[in-house]
Formats: structure tokens, sequence, C-alpha cells
């Protein structure tokens, strides 16, 4: 069976989407801003390799994530440091993929999810906004956490988290601190 894994950049105090929606605290953003250290570039693109697939929400996607990195396959052809895959996103509100290897898939998120996962192929890798992504670790369908976590306190915002009765337990897997400032934390569900 194909794990999901959940990728997110985070703050250092805990937050993927600060109260302040102007703040500019990733070490990347959208755009050719792209501050990671080369052997952080090469982690990224490993992980990729690990993949066949990219699960989307369509807030995402409306917001240019595939718009972003269509144009920069298409403009760095050669670079190394861009990696892609079959793209799913998971909405009933788009009538058709207007994106190149990309299928829109209409079901319950819990039962879209889990049939990818029982499909033969690499791993699934999540890229959403915070209300998409904590509706996955909701449903326990999340089976890693791969956070690049960027050294900005935000102060204050939305996580993934949101069981405060139990919290939620992690087991690490692997923390790793990069040239550029970022650390990727690994997790599996405790």
């Amino acid at each position: 069976m194909r794990k999901l894994i959940l990728q997110m950049q985070m703050s250092v105090d805990g937050y993927v989407s600060p109260s302040n929606g102007g703040l500019d605290w990733q070490v990347w953003g959208w755009g050719d801003r792209w501050a990671w250290d080369d052997k952080l570039k090469t982690y990224f693109n490993t992980v990729f390799e690990g993949i066949d697939t990219i699960l989307l929400s369509r807030k995402i996607v409306e917001e240019g994530y595939l718009d972003h990195w269509g144009g920069a396959a298409k403009n760095y052809p050669a670079n190394p440091h861009y990696a892609f895959a079959q793209k799913v996103v998971l909405t009933d509100k788009l009538k058709a993929s207007r994106w190149e290897r990309t299928v829109i898939a209409r079901g319950g998120m819990v039962d879209e999810v889990n049939a990818l996962k029982q499909q033969s192929g690499k791993d699934i890798i999540v890229i959403g906004g915070v209300g998409f992504a904590s509706s996955l670790v909701t449903e326990g369908l999340v089976d890693e956490f791969q956070f690049f976590v960027n050294p900005t306190a935000v102060g204050g915002g939305r996580s993934v988290f949101h069981n405060q009765r139990q919290g939620h337990k992690l087991q690490l897997l692997q923390s790793t601190a990069y040239e550029s400032g970022v650390v990727v934390n690994r997790y599996a569900p405790g």
C-alpha cells in the first residue's frame, strides 16, 4: 500500500498559516524566489523520486500551484531541481482539468484517498492549504508528515492539528537542518 505524505511549510512556532496573511515568512515562496540551499533542493527532489502522485486541494490549484510549476518546467527544462508527477485535484467544484497530467477526483475525500493508496505505484504527496491538510489529519489519512520549518516565528495562526483533548502523538523519523535555516522534520503518526 502506498503512503500518503503530508508536506508543508511551517513556522518555528508551529503554524502553517500565519494570522497575518501578508507576512513574508517562508524561505521559499511563490515565484522565482527560491532561497533554499542546494542540499535542501536536492532533498526535496529526492522525496519526489519516491512519489508518483501529488494530491492537491482545489484552493491551492486556483492560487497558482500548477501554473507556477508548469511554467517552471517550461522555463528550466534541464534544471534537476524541478521534479514532477501525476497530479490529482480533490474537488467537486471543478468540471474538468485544464492542466497537463492532472485529473479531477470528485468522490468523498476518505474514499478517494484510500483508493489512491490501494493503487500500485510509488507514494503520494499532499500539497495544499491548512484546511485541506487538517481534514486529512482529522480523518487519519496521513501516513507521514514532512514539515519544512522556516526560521521565523509568526506569533499566531492556524495549525493542521486540532485535537485539543488528546493532541496528536507523532514519532520522529528524521530531523535535518539546512544552511538556508530550514529544518525538515519527518514524523509518522504515533
